[in-house]
């Protein structure tokens, strides 16, 4: 950390030299660290008072079954990350779970509540629109706020407290770069939701296959549109070389139906994200037709330790291994990390512990970016094979972290 001219140190510590290189090897590994380290405190405060964590995810909502996918991450990542003592640096961790509901004004209430009641750490969203709301409250605060789900790519270097535990969609829209080959003098078309995600992704695709030469323009659905229909003939009708479906939630099947019944996944490419086990039988006999972008899948990892380590936890507990499981497996592992290699109370110390970090996640090699938080890992790409409810997915390869790393942005401070 470095220090004002009044001696008060700032959060900016940033490490200068090979800390900044992409493959740096952290000799602080979650999983790998020395129980040893239990008990001691880097701000001298010692004790073993507990660390109070909010965690706040779509219990209820359009994304709740992402949400479900999170918490359970979560879970397992805390039992993994503390070898199932469910503490760090000696200290406690007592979770306080707060559905948001998908709801801003709900999340920034009970976020407020938790700081008021001494919380130094939040954890989640499942929804854009939300960590929106929550990374400034963080910075207002000073508390360290581990983003979920959420794929804005706004909340990268948006101030020094929030981090993400997941991928942002400049990441998606480089795994398709890598899938689409020429993309000069090609008519590109984003079918999103019009909310902080959808717009998120016409911006990435903008940023990355315009810059390539390709003509981009999107057709956006308001988030509560239940029929599709007009939105998939108005792709139709636009007649794009490419259409990139960026959607998320519970009206996904109508969507895929839609496409399928005017024709659109027979009229060009269409890529996607891979989502959720759910998702699957909804492609159909259309599954075939489209290539798949994949943040994960059960496997997608190779079955390193780390990801053994999730899928069986999560299995062991009941639940069931899915798309954004690493997102709250991960956010354990950095809020782990953040109190053992940084401090229980000091926010400062939690955001200097977490810069830079590399560690192994389920997805494999992933690195804390210290210049703005961006959370560096591979991506992937795939296939459905079968259809229906025999629809499985099919690694066809890996977009190393490097490869899909989003440009580096100026953290606002």
């Amino acid at each position: 950390m470095r220090s004002t001219g009044t001696g008060t140190p700032t959060v900016r510590g940033r490490a200068l030299g090979g800390a900044l290189a992409l493959f740096v090897a952290s000799a602080l590994l979650v999983g790998c660290s020395s129980a040893g380290t239990a008990g001691t405190e880097a701000d001298g405060s010692g004790g073993d008072a507990p660390v109070k964590v909010g965690l706040m995810y779509s219990r209820s909502g359009l994304l709740a079954a992402y949400g479900k996918q999170y918490a359970e991450g979560f879970k397992a990542g805390l039992a993994y990350a503390t070898h199932g003592t469910n503490k760090a640096g000696g200290h406690p961790i007592e979770v306080t779970e707060q559905d948001d509901a998908g709801d801003p004004a709900k999340a920034v209430a009970a976020a407020k509540t938790l700081i008021g009641k001494g919380y130094k750490i939040l954890a989640g969203t499942t929804d854009s629109g939300v960590a929106l709301q929550m990374a400034p409250l963080a910075a207002q605060n000073k508390v360290l706020y581990i983003n979920g789900d959420a794929a804005t790519d706004a909340l990268t270097g948006v101030n020094d407290y929030t981090f993400r535990s997941g991928r942002q969609s400049y990441q998606d829209i480089l795994a398709v770069s890598a899938q689409l080959g020429a993309a000069k003098g090609k008519k590109v078309t984003v079918l999103a939701q019009n909310s902080a995600f959808g717009q998120a992704n016409v911006a990435a695709v903008k940023d990355v296959l315009g810059e390539k030469g390709a003509t981009v323009d999107s057709v956006l659905a308001p988030p509560s549109a239940t029929d599709l229909t007009p939105f998939a003939r108005q792709v139709k009708a636009g007649e794009p070389d490419l259409v990139f479906v960026a959607w998320a939630g519970a009206t996904a099947p109508a969507l895929w139906t839609a496409l399928n019944q005017q024709g659109v996944l027979d009229a060009g490419k269409v890529v996607t994200g891979l989502a959720g086990t759910a998702s699957y039988p909804v492609f159909g006999s259309g599954a075939g037709k489209i290539s798949f972008l994949a943040h994960y899948f059960p496997g997608a990892g190779g079955h390193n330790p780390v990801e053994k380590a999730m899928l069986d936890g999560i299995t062991e507990a009941g639940g069931t291994p899915d798309l954004f499981s690493p997102d709250g497996f991960t956010a354990a592992q950095m809020i782990v990390h953040a109190i053992e290699s940084g401090s229980a109370t000091d926010t400062a110390a939690m955001v200097d512990a977490l810069e830079g970090w590399t560690f192994d996640g389920p997805k494999g090699k992933q690195q804390i970016r210290a210049e703005d938080h961006a959370l560096l890992q591979p991506m992937f790409t795939a296939r459905l094979k079968g259809a229906g409810a025999d629809a499985k997915p099919e690694l066809i390869g890996t977009v190393p972290m490097a490869s899909a790393a989003p440009p580096v942005r100026k953290t606002a401070g």
